[in-house]
């Protein structure tokens, strides 16, 4: 990991450094095309091919249904089970508290105003099974579109090499109600989902992580007015700032934890210490050795960099400029550090506080915005899965406060028929 200097650099310097590395989208991109097109001419017949061109799986159906789940999942270890059984109860109620009705509001006398929340009828979740497979993600996405109210959860993960799926995805299945699993992976899983094939239903939202092709695809099916997606996201990122308090054993193990998802994952360690940036470098180079995804987090860390500043206030200005997935601040102060922070998809406050609690257990949804799209958009939440309609009711006291204030913006903007609409209501008897 390369050190640079905070104050050595200028603002346009320091722009360029938070860039993501995106040097080969343009090809990623139109590979992607080619596959979204051929699942929305081809449907099934194209996601068998792409299973046995990927996967190395000849499906004989794309899906596994509610026995094959409850099969699968009786083999899940005791301790995993309990642990899967922890990481549900505390993501639930984490996400149930986000359930509110919100009150009407009486905008003058006879005009009421309010909103209510919808479920959104069918969505899709996608849940990677590449490098890793991800039950955490599937409570994550599952649990919030189940507390929302969807009438349809669309579920999508790669099969594995036996062409099924394996025993911690069937188990969180079981505690999700979900009765089949479609065994499709990648960018075609997307196209699945956005366009519908002859055994995949059309979803009208599309959530979960990826690799840049799902990612690439996700923006892509956006793009095309077939279906809305979570966010933009890409590899997974974490910023660590680290002050003098910090210890950098666990430093470090942060900065690989995340490196560990991939070769395009990155870590960036910002600290106000020379010397615990030495120390956790140190560290970063003992703790990667035991790793067994040793080559993977190498190259991501490779492709990472420290930052040293003179303060928290240049750390913090650093930190919302890079718009980091993950934040965390591995200070004992750090109650002065959170008014500061202005983007970040999702903060750990302390020494005792990794990232990966919150990827997996603590309550908190692991599902967030990458790439910089922190500083416009918030982590997948019960708020993801619902629609705000607005309601409104005017009373005959209503319309004869609010109609002259209408008549006279409509006319001021020549729209006569919205002048009259009011007018035409004024003018009867009954005040209808």
């Amino acid at each position: 990991m390369k050190t640079y200097s905070y104050t050595d650099l200028s603002p346009l310097q320091i722009e360029e450094l938070c860039l993501r590395q995106l040097a080969d989208d343009a090809a990623i991109t139109e590979r992607v095309k080619d596959i979204i097109t051929r699942v929305k001419e081809e449907g099934d017949k194209a996601l068998i091919d792409y299973a046995l061109a990927f996967d190395k799986v000849n499906l004989e159906q794309l899906f596994i249904g509610q026995q094959e789940i409850q099969a699968i999942a009786s083999e899940i270890p005791d301790d995993a089970k309990k642990a899967i059984d922890t990481a549900y109860a505390n993501i639930k109620k984490f996400h149930a508290a986000q359930l509110y009705k919100e009150a009407k509001v009486e905008t003058m006398p006879g005009v009421s105003c309010w909103r209510e929340s919808r479920p959104i009828e069918r969505v899709g979740l996608y849940i990677p099974g590449g490098t890793a497979v991800l039950p955490s993600t599937f409570l994550m996405l599952g649990i919030p579109a189940i507390l929302a109210g969807c009438k349809e959860i669309v579920v999508c993960s790669p099969p594995q090499k036996d062409g099924k799926t394996n025993c911690y995805l069937a188990y969180c299945a079981l505690l999700l109600g979900i009765e089949k699993i479609y065994l499709v992976g990648g960018a075609q899983a997307i196209a699945a989902m956005a366009f519908g094939t002859e055994s995949l239903p059309k979803v009208y939202k599309i959530f979960g992580p990826g690799n840049r092709y799902v990612t690439q695809a996700k923006q892509l099916v956006l793009a095309s007015g077939m279906t809305a997606i979570d966010m933009p996201a890409g590899p997974s990122e974490v910023l660590v700032f680290a002050d003098e308090t910090a210890n950098p054993a666990f430093v470090a193990s942060d900065l690989l934890a995340q490196s560990e998802h991939g070769v395009d994952s990155q870590a960036i360690l910002v600290s106000t210490s020379a010397e615990i940036i030495t120390e956790t470098l140190e560290q970063v180079d003992i703790q990667l050795k035991a790793l067994p995804r040793e080559v993977i987090a190498a190259q991501a860390i490779a492709n990472s960099y420290a930052v040293l500043v003179e303060n928290k206030e240049q750390a913090m200005d650093f930190s919302n400029i890079y718009a980091p997935e993950h934040l965390i601040l591995a200070t004992d102060r750090f109650e002065e550090l959170t008014p500061l922070i202005s983007n970040a998809g999702s903060v750990f406050l302390g020494n005792l506080t990794p990232e990966s609690a919150g990827d997996y257990a603590s309550g908190t949804n692991h599902t967030l915005p990458t790439s910089g799209f922190a500083k416009a958009y918030s982590g997948v939440s019960i708020d993801s899965f619902i629609k705000k309609i607005t309601f409104q009711h005017i009373s005959p006291a209503g319309l004869t406060a609010i109609g002259p204030t209408v008549e006279i913006l409509a006319a001021a903007e020549g729209l006569q028929a919205h002048k009259n609409a009011i007018t035409i209501r004024l003018k009867s008897s009954d005040g209808y």
